[in-house]
């Protein structure tokens, strides 16, 4: 029955579980938050859970194994590369994801970027503080107004920003791997190559998840084909930009600088070289939240485990194959 299920939340990066609790509570699942992220407490802990629920923890195979009962995983977010999905699915776990509850605070968040780097609005504020009063020491602008745009990807955030970069007369091209010029709205085009946007955008801004294949792929060659006075801009994850050759490029000055919510490591690891950079902008993984955002992140997530629990797999279910395998924990069409 529903309320003899448990449900173990490792991480959250909210107050309280008010939201998970109404959500679950409802069906009579009891919503635990962890006492510590310690992973051999951890492990030690999910024996006795029906479900997972994660943010930022990593959640390797050691702890999925140990979790005997758990029958979904389920993060509170759009990436799973904090989750050792292989080892959920050697399992019979199934995972799931919130694929979209921030599309417009990451694109307000790049938006944001840009216009502060073009504007030099950092450089600024600091000469103010400190007693300054000259508007041409942070060296020549170019108006924000029919520059170009380069935008890596062409999912649900890459276009809310686009559509906001048209509405302040940007013109916006896009390199995706499975779009083209036909399938793209009036005033877009394809780029044919990322080199080639690269070599021709004043703002270059990054809208792809990471995988195998995005590690590393904003490298020192895309880097070195930007123009000297282009900006890149990062809201998607830390290791899909060479953050070496990034640092590089800016600290010579072969590009303009760089607008970065997320880094190698979350948070940093200590000598990180953008972080001492005066033309380099970094905010703390902050690109996703509002309270509006938040609060449909903790809804969604929750509607994903009852969904679960209840014997339908969640719509959002990142590991669909191990449905039809004997092994599945989750009895489908019956709830447990």
């Amino acid at each position: 029955m529903p309320g003899k299920d448990r449900v173990l939340v490792v991480d959250h990066a909210w107050p309280d579980l008010d939201v998970e609790q109404t959500v679950l509570g409802a069906a009579g699942i009891e919503v635990v938050a962890a006492p510590s992220s310690d992973h051999d407490e951890l492990v030690d802990a999910v024996a006795d859970f029906d479900a997972i629920m994660v943010n930022w923890l990593p959640l390797p195979a050691t702890v999925i194994d140990a979790a005997v009962r758990c029958r979904t995983i389920a993060r509170f977010g759009v990436g799973v590369d904090n989750i050792d999905v292989d080892a959920a699915t050697r399992q019979g776990i199934l995972v799931s994801r919130v694929p979209v509850f921030c599309t417009d605070e990451v694109a307000e968040h790049a938006l944001a970027l840009m216009l502060t780097l073009g504007r030099r609005v950092v450089s600024f504020a600091e000469q103010t503080r400190s007693g300054g009063w000259s508007n041409m020491a942070a060296g020549p602008m170019f108006r924000i107004r029919g520059s170009v745009l380069g935008v890596v990807g062409w999912g649900a955030t890459a276009q809310a920003l686009a559509s906001r970069a048209q509405g302040i007369g940007m013109r916006v091209v896009v390199y995706s791997r499975t779009v083209s010029d036909s399938a793209l709205p009036d005033g877009i085009t394809a780029a044919p190559s990322l080199i080639d946007m690269a070599a021709t955008a004043d703002f270059l801004s990054i809208h792809i998840p990471l995988t195998e294949h995005t590690r590393g792929l904003i490298d020192a060659s895309v880097i070195a084909a930007m123009r000297p006075t282009a900006y890149l801009i990062n809201t998607a994850r830390g290791p899909i930009v060479d953050t070496d050759a990034l640092a590089d490029a800016v600290r010579t000055g072969r590009i303009a600088g760089a607008g970065i919510d997320v880094l190698d490591a979350d948070p940093p690891a200590p000598g990180n070289p953008l972080l001492s950079l005066p033309n380099v902008i970094v905010t703390p993984h902050a690109a996703f939240n509002s309270v509006e955002a938040l609060n449909d992140l903790r809804q969604q997530a929750a509607a994903n485990v009852l969904s679960a629990l209840s014997g339908t797999p969640p719509v959002n279910t990142v590991n669909p194959g191990i449905l039809a395998r004997a092994d599945l924990r989750l009895t489908v069409g019956q709830s447990q």
